[in-house]
């Protein structure tokens, strides 16, 4: 195995569901009720009158283009968000639970990880401790580099996080970095014991 970061097992982003025929009336009730605000607040927000208003959202009214301007204005958005389709999360309800040191044993050359929510076949982002054995870039053949971004949180100890771009940097126990992973990187320990840390990977 390399000393890249485990990285397996990557979901597309959440799904959506998008309401296609949703007609303008629809569309602006539903940002009108996204925001939270009722018939009155809103035509106080647009200067569109509150009977306008009604009439816009069932339909009985077609907005002309000032009418279109109060309201992307009043409703803090781009216009031709007043024509887009609706999209809304679909909840996927999925939950793991990993009791300490019970995750999936992974050591490589310069690292002893743990792997986290290994019951989960796919998931969105790739969560593992790692116990840092290196003490010197020197261990390492090369820069680790793998596509998206990732978090490292310290746990325990002190550590040196290098990257191709940045001065070397000393992260303490509590400290975290987030960076781009595609740029080459490694992490070693400067504390006396093996450090502790923990990361999360996204594609």
């Amino acid at each position: 195995m390399t000393d890249q970061h485990p990285q397996a097992g990557i979901l597309p982003p959440v799904a959506k569901s998008a309401k296609q025929n949703m007609g303008f009336g629809e569309r602006l009730r539903h940002l009108r009720l996204q925001r939270g605000m009722t018939l009155q607040q809103a035509s106080k927000t647009t200067g569109v009158a509150q009977s306008t208003l009604s009439k816009m959202e069932n339909e009985q009214l077609s907005p002309t283009y000032n009418l279109m301007q109060k309201l992307a204005l009043g409703l803090d958005v781009e216009m031709p968000q007043l024509f887009m389709p609706i999209t809304e999360p679909q909840i996927s309800g999925r939950r793991v639970v990993t009791r300490k040191g019970r995750g999936r044993a992974h050591a490589t050359a310069t690292y002893n990880h743990e792997l986290i929510a290994m019951d989960l076949e796919s998931k969105r982002m790739v969560p593992f401790k790692s116990r840092v054995r290196a003490r010197s870039m020197d261990e390492f053949s090369d820069w680790v580099r793998h596509d998206g971004e990732e978090l490292c949180l310290v746990l325990e100890g002190q550590v040196t996080v290098y990257t191709e771009e940045y001065e070397p940097l000393v992260l303490n126990e509590g400290d975290s970095s987030y960076f781009d992973s595609t740029m080459g990187h490694a992490v070693v320990s400067s504390s006396e014991e093996d450090a502790l840390v923990f990361w999360v990977c996204l594609p």
